[in-house]
């Protein structure tokens, strides 16, 4: 029996008592007490009766009563009036008859001598148990046994619809319904059969839904649970089970497979005519498959937008169904409202980033164009990638006012929230003749609107240190062309030469982002250099100290096919480089820094890619030893040929260190593997540095190596090891290189 059973016995066996209320002229309390103790007592002994003799007789009670008049209409007494009949004397009552605790006379009767148990002490209370009790509430039941549970699916075998369109087949419906199946998700283990027969009933439901996906509308399943003595298998034989374990079994009636019949739009006349229609991608004849309609439909939504149509609305589809023919006809309502073209940028936030003419430098569009919802899409993407907003939407806004050829304006409604301005970065890298190199930065994007950023760079390294300034000025006048105008001081202490400097520089690019790469890029400028610099000199064999001061006018053009700014997987990229310069601490000689590099990426599978990069360059119009040390052409490192240290080919002095070059040649080749956020590569660099105006292509030195890449949103983490081959005196025998983005 349950606790809530038991309760609901106990209740049932337990008596109700009624108390008597006291009668109006009741003895006293302290009169009647003997009698209640007498009466306690008899009510514990029960061949003792209960004493039944009235407090008050009746005939007493009713002469108690103020008289009652026979004549309705007599008025009624008041209360005064019956209580000076009450002080009238009343009739003698007759005496009490005597009972068990009265004399004769009425008095007492004296009491009987106490029980001598009361008079005996108290039991300790630690001498009694002291165990809790234990009600029915609190007995707990004992847990279920868990069940152990196979499940199938059968008749769906039944199923193979080979149309080149929606195939289907059981397998397919078999793998669709375990992905959200209730009785898959549990294991095969239940807490009891209810929970078994919950999960079956459940994935009935789901089973039909699958197949209603499929176009099976007629479709019907039913559920069965087989016990070890019920089991069958496929041929309706009797199946070996487990013991104790039991099989459900979901049985299939596929019946047929419903085909589109007529599909219409319940829509008015568009531009072009057939806008809606061909973004509509199902055929009439083809199964009805929900994935594919809802796909098409949600289409629509789409390629509308693309196409003028930025306020479209699709409805709520419905299907005919035709069980003789096993067709189903399609009709869509679709209200694409007004046909729009780009009209006002609006802004609204409290506080304002950026003016709309700001904003409309940024767009890709202009005022009158036809509206196009990629277009609204990237001008989102670009004001959040100036990283001055905290939240910002880009919707259009319905005006009514005409614009020609049938069509409206719809301006673009920007809620901008700003975010803050200022921000700190920070950068870590190693390579092997570098050593470690530390840059940290402070940026204020916005100190000078529109997106006038002042940053401060501070740069510390094993052979490197530095300060630097920066003005800039993103979105200069025109979509990702970039002022900069800077001041910085350097030290630099490397194996070619020790060199502090200073400079001043302005520059104006064009250049290629993720969110926009583009096929055309540039830039230009000027330098002002003063350094001092130390290298070594042949004619008295010893160490030098000299001072330049140089004026550059660098500028370079880049023609850009391949398919990703940061990690490339086809196409080839072109880049020239020419820099004027006079070195006016060398009696005003005039020379010309020029470079061509060409990269080139080739998949050779899903993924496997070949990558590959040349660049030659050269210094016209100056010797080596009347060049400042850091403009000659150095190679070897991680950005130019790895498995040598840092500007470690080329000519070198008595003591081994290299005193760089007025030509320069670099290959490399790399064999790419990724899969998933992970990457291998195998590599080959080459490259030589030469002291002649033009390469000789003599002395060519290659190293190899291997790497691997983690890729992430801001591009991949590279860490490649390499050595070179044929390795030299006084060259490393492993090169190391850590840093962000491909080699090449």
């Amino acid at each position: 029996m349950t606790a809530s059973l038991l309760v609901l016995a106990t209740c049932l066996a337990t008596p109700v008592l009624a108390q008597t209320p006291p009668a109006q002229n009741a003895t006293p309390p302290a009169q009647n007490a003997p009698a209640a103790q007498d009466a306690g007592q008899a009510g514990a002994a029960q061949s003792n009766p209960i004493p039944t003799t009235p407090i008050l007789p009746d005939k007493d009670f009713d002469a108690a009563l103020p008289p009652i008049s026979d004549n309705p209409d007599a008025p009624m007494g008041t209360v005064q009036d019956w209580a000076k009949q009450q002080q009238t004397p009343a009739a003698k009552a007759p005496a009490t008859p005597p009972t068990a605790t009265t004399a004769q006379d009425g008095t007492l009767a004296p009491l009987p001598a106490p029980d001598p148990d009361l008079a005996r002490p108290l039991t300790p209370l630690d001498s009694f148990n002291t165990e809790p009790y234990v009600t029915a509430a609190d007995v707990k039941d004992k847990p279920e046994t868990d069940l152990h549970y196979d499940w199938k699916v059968t008749g769906v075998d039944k199923i193979a619809d080979r149309n080149p369109v929606s195939p289907i087949d059981g397998n397919a419906i078999r793998s669709q319904f375990s992905a959200v199946s209730a009785l898959k998700e549990g294991k095969g283990n239940a807490a009891n059969a209810a929970m078994i027969s919950a999960r079956m009933q459940q994935d009935q439901k789901t089973l039909a839904d699958v197949l209603s996906s499929q176009g099976f509308f007629d479709a019907s399943v039913h559920g069965s649970i087989e016990t070890p003595q019920t089991a069958k298998d496929e041929q309706g034989k009797q199946a070996a089970q487990e013991p104790g374990k039991i099989t459900v079994v979901l049985d299939v009636a596929p019946g047929p497979r419903y085909a589109l019949g007529a599909i219409k739009f319940d829509a008015p006349p568009v531009t072009p005519s057939d806008l809606i229609t061909k973004s509509f991608v199902p055929k009439s004849g083809e199964p009805i498959v929900a994935d594919r309609i809802l796909s098409a439909e949600a289409g629509i939504g789409v390629t509308l937008p693309e196409n003028g149509y930025p306020f479209v609305k699709v409805g709520q589809r419905d299907v005919l169904l035709d069980a003789a023919a096993r067709t189903g006809d399609y009709t869509l309502p679709v209200t694409p409202g007004p046909r729009s073209k780009f009209g006002d940028i609006v802004m609204e936030g409290k506080k304002r980033v950026f003016k709309p003419r700001h904003v409309a430098t940024i767009a890709r569009f202009k005022k009158g164009e036809l509206y196009d919802s990629r277009k609204v899409d990237d001008l989102r993407k670009a004001l959040v990638a100036t990283n001055l907003y905290s939240v910002v939407t880009v919707e259009p806004q319905q005006t009514g006012t005409a614009s020609g050829e049938d069509t409206e304006y719809a301006n673009l409604l920007v809620k901008e929230q700003a975010g803050p301005p200022r921000s700190l970065a920070a950068q870590l890298g190693y390579a092997t003749g570098e050593g470690i190199k530390a840059t940290g930065s402070w940026t204020h994007a916005n100190m000078f609107p529109p997106e006038g950023a002042l940053i401060g760079t501070a740069t510390l390294g094993t052979n490197e240190q530095g300060l630097s300034g920066t003005f800039r000025r993103a979105n200069a006048g025109q979509r990702d062309r970039t002022f900069e105008l800077g001041i910085g001081a350097d030290h630099s202490n490397v194996n070619a030469y020790e060199a502090y400097t200073g400079k001043l520089y302005g520059r104006m690019s064009y250049a290629s982002t993720p969110l926009w790469q583009k096929r055309w890029t540039y830039s230009y400028g000027f330098e002002v250099v003063g350094t001092n610099e130390k290298d070594y000199d042949f004619t008295v064999s010893d160490y030098r100290r000299r001072t330049f001061y140089v004026l550059a006018l660098p500028g370079q053009v880049t023609y850009d096919r391949s398919n990703s700014l940061l990690d490339p997987t086809k196409g080839y990229k072109l880049s020239v480089t020419i820099s004027p310069e006079t070195s006016l601490g060398t009696g005003g000689q005039v020379y010309a820094r020029d470079s061509f590099e060409a990269t080139g990426y080739w998949p050779l599978g899903k993924n496997l890619v070949l990558a590959g990069r040349a660049k030659i360059a050269s210094i016209q119009g100056v010797s080596r030893e009347s060049l400042a040390p850091s403009r000659r052409l150095y190679s070897g490192g991680g950005g130019s040929v790895r498995g040598f240290g840092y500007q470690e080919l080329g000519p070198k002095d008595p003591n081994g260190n290299p005193i760089g070059g007025l030509s320069q040649i670099e290959t490399g080749t790399e064999i790419r593997y990724r899969f998933g956020n992970y990457g291998l590569v195998a590599f080959v660099d080459g490259g030589q540095v030469y002291t002649s105006t033009l390469p000789s292509f003599t002395n060519f030195r290659l190293g190899a190596g291997i790497g691997a890449r983690l890729y992430t949103n801001f591009g991949p983490l590279r860490f490649d090891i390499a050595t070179p081959i044929h390795r030299e005196v006084g060259e490393s025998r492993i090169a190391v290189y850590v840093s962000i983005g491909q080699a090449f």
